[in-house]
C-alpha cells in the first residue's frame, strides 16, 4: 500500500479522495492551514501536516517518506485579483511539483479543470488548442500547466493531470448548495432558457478517476478530461435536481446578451469601488451557464480504463438526501 499525501484534504473533493484511499488501505497524509476547518475528515485516520502550498519549506516534512501527492488545493473562483490567483495556484503548483520531485516521489496528481479551454465549445478534447480568457481562474490553471510540463522536461517529475467538468455531490458547500437554496428561494433564472449544454461531473465519478490515475503506469506525463459524459442542458440538470427537492422546476430566464451586460457593469462598478466579495453575476458565471461547454471524456475511457459508475438518478438522489440532512 502507498502513503498519499492530499493538498486541500479538507475541503470538498479532497475529503472524498482521503476517504477513498484509506477505504482501499492506504495511508493519508494532508497539507491544512492552521485555520482549516476539519469537519470533513473528522475521525477519518487522516495524518495532518500543517502548512500551505505558497510556503515551499512547509511541503518538505510532509513528503519525507511519501509515494503520491495529490494536489487539490487551489483558489477556485470567479472573483479576485490575479495576484492572488497567481500565488496560489500557479506558484503554490510549482512548489508542490518542486517538493515532489526533491522528495523523489513517484507521482503527482494535479486535479486542474477543463475551464482552461474556454466557453462555447462542445466535445472538446485535451489535445484541442486551450483558449486565453478574462478570467483569472482560468488563466491561472493554464499557465500552471505550461510550467508543469516544462518542468518535468527538465527535472523528470512523473505527473498525472485530471481536469474536471463542474465537480457536484455531497459535502459541496461551493456550488451545490448554494444552488438548491436558490432554488428553494425561488432565486433560479436560467440564461438562454437553460437551453446550453454543461459538463457535470458527480465527485465520486471523479474521484474513481483520480484513484486510477494514481496507479496507471500510462498515465504518466498525460491529462485526462473527466465529466460524466452527459448530454445535458443547465435545464435538464436543474430540472432533475428540483423533482428531486419536490421543488417547482424554474422557469425564469433571461437573454444571454443582457445577462452579459449586467455582469459586465456589476464587475466595473465591483472594481471600480474595490469590494472584494463577489457581484451576484460575474461574467463568468454567465458564459459557464450561457453558452455550450462539454468536454470529451473517450481518452479517460480508453487509457485509464475509466468509466463514470454513478448515474445522474442516483448521483442527484444522493446530492439532494445530504443537502437536506446536512447539519445534523
Amino acid at each position: 500500500m502507498s502513503t498519499v499525501l492530499i493538498t486541500g484534504v479538507n475541503g470538498f473533493i479532497g475529503s472524498h479522495i482521503a476517504e477513498r484511499f484509506i477505504k482501499e488501505g492506504h495511508k493519508v497524509r494532508g497539507l491544512v492551514r492552521k485555520s482549516s476547518d476539519l469537519k470533513f475528515i473528522k475521525d477519518m485516520g487522516v495524518e495532518l501536516f500543517y502548512g500551505d502550498i505558497t510556503d515551499s519549506q512547509s511541503l518538505i516534512e510532509p513528503m519525507k517518506n511519501c509515494d503520491i501527492v495529490i494536489h487539490v488545493a487551489a483558489l477556485a473562483s470567479d472573483w479576485g485579483p490575479f495576484e492572488k490567483f497567481h500565488k496560489i495556484n500557479v506558484e503554490g503548483t510549482m512548489n508542490v511539483a518542486n517538493a515532489a520531485v526533491n522528495a523523489k516521489l513517484e507521482r503527482m496528481v494535479w486535479i486542474s479543470t477543463v475551464a482552461m479551454y474556454g466557453y462555447g465549445r462542445t466535445n472538446v478534447r485535451e489535445e484541442d488548442e486551450k483558449q486565453i480568457t478574462k478570467f483569472h481562474y482560468n488563466e491561472s490553471k493554464r499557465i500552471a500547466e505550461e510550467k508543469v510540463f516544462y518542468f518535468s522536461k527538465e527535472s523528470g517529475l512523473n505527473f498525472t493531470i485530471i481536469k474536471p467538468g463542474n465537480v457536484y455531490g455531497t459535502r459541496d458547500h461551493t456550488f451545490i448548495e448554494k444552488y438548491l437554496e436558490a432554488m428553494e428561494q425561488g432565486k433560479i433564472a436560467f440564461v438562454d432558457k437553460g437551453s446550453h449544454k454543461t459538463c457535470p461531473v458527480y465527485v465520486n465519478n471523479l474521484v474513481d478517476a483520480i484513484y486510477i490515475a494514481s496507479f496507471k503506469k500510462e498515465a504518466l506525463g498525460d491529462t485526462f478530461f473527466v465529466t460524466d459524459g452527459l448530454d445535458i442542458t443547465w435545464k435538464q440538470f436543474t430540472d432533475r435536481l428540483a423533482d428531486e427537492m419536490g421543488l417547482k422546476r424554474p422557469s425564469a430566464s433571461v437573454p444571454y446578451g443582457v445577462a452579459y451586460s449586467v455582469a459586465g457593469l456589476m464587475e466595473f462598478v465591483y472594481n471600480l469601488f474595490n469590494i472584494q466579495t463577489p457581484p451576484l453575476l460575474t461574467r463568468y458565471r454567465i458564459m459557464n451557464g450561457g453558452t455550450d461547454y462539454t468536454f470529451s471524456i473517450e481518452k479517460a475511457k480508453k487509457i485509464l480504463g475509466w468509466t463514470p459508475k454513478v448515474g445522474l438518478d442516483d448521483a442527484v438522489k444522493e446530492t439532494v438526501k445530504w443537502y437536506k440532512g446536512r447539519g445534523k
